[in-house]
């Protein structure tokens, strides 16, 4: 009998999950196991989820802009995803009750590699990902999060419900964590503007800023820097960094390490970490 996973996004052609997922799955002998992109607009989010059960799916990754709405339609959620706000991994009993878990908090944590307590934190974007990486920052003991936005209401509302701090612009920090969308193959910020914009050196003293507010100098105020977003050649975020010799986390390093968790929550085994990290690289 055939059991199905996949991943829910809008958009979600970009992504290496099924990749790195469909790999694992075969070093793990479940031969019978297939997991798949499933793309969904916001509007059929809801009825698509509910659907999945009857289609043979055991369970789904859930990305971008769908992760809060994934929390709303469980019957049961983990103590994370509830604190959080926002699940990325759910899993559907046999009698089609949904389950929600958050694996993007303990994911980023170990994606960092360095623990974040004393430091002081930005992070870009108020979505479903900033949400869980706010949380597991502040969990993991970071001494300040400030949370920035394009739209500050949203930012401020994050901020309030989790104990972090809205700003109006990036601050210089120990680390710097992108969570918005920014920087993803698929990505338009405006018309006819690539997905890769490189990043305005303020040296030029140009009065505009880039997407997320930050300029090729400004990037060197930040030591540690994670981007959650991944595009083939890196993200011009990162490119910066490294180029002011920052330490760099990619969007695939954090893609492993939270697909492996959730696969051995669907699968109760452990996961192969080395082979999903060459498979969604591959």
């Amino acid at each position: 009998m055939s059991v199905r996973l996949g991943v829910l996004g809008w958009p979600v052609a970009h992504s290496r999950s099924p990749a790195m997922q469909n790999a694992a799955l075969a070093e793990l002998g479940l031969e019978q196991w297939r997991y798949q992109r499933l793309p969904v607009p916001p509007e059929l989010f809801a009825d698509t989820v509910r659907a999945l059960p009857g289609a043979g799916f055991l369970g789904a990754n859930v990305t971008i802009p769908h992760k809060r709405a994934a929390l709303l339609l469980a019957a049961s959620a983990s103590e994370e995803a509830r604190a959080i706000g926002a699940a990325n991994t759910l899993t559907f009993t046999p009698e089609g009750e949904i389950a929600a878990a958050n694996t993007d908090a303990p994911g980023m944590l170990e994606a960092l590699g360095v623990s974040p307590r004393g430091m002081r934190a930005q992070v870009l974007g108020a979505g479903g990902s900033a949400r869980a990486v706010v949380w597991a920052l502040l969990g993991a003991g970071a001494a300040e999060v400030w949370v920035w936005n394009r739209t500050p209401e949203r930012a401020v509302a994050l901020a309030e419900e989790l104990g972090a701090c809205a700003v109006e612009h990036p601050r210089p920090a120990d680390l710097l964590v992108n969570c918005t969308a920014v920087g993803l193959p698929d990505h338009r910020a405006e018309p006819g503007r690539g997905p890769q914009a490189p990043l305005e050196p303020s040296a030029t003293g140009h009065p505009l800023l880039n997407q997320v507010e930050l300029k090729f100098d400004q990037v060197g105020r930040y030591p540690y820097v994670v981007d959650l977003a991944y595009s083939p050649g890196g993200t011009e975020l990162l490119a910066a960094a490294r180029a002011h010799g920052a330490h760099t986390v990619d969007g695939i390093d954090v893609l492993v390490a939270q697909g492996a968790l959730s696969l051995e929550l669907w699968t109760g085994r452990s996961a192969p970490r080395e082979l999903m990290q060459r498979a969604a690289r591959g």
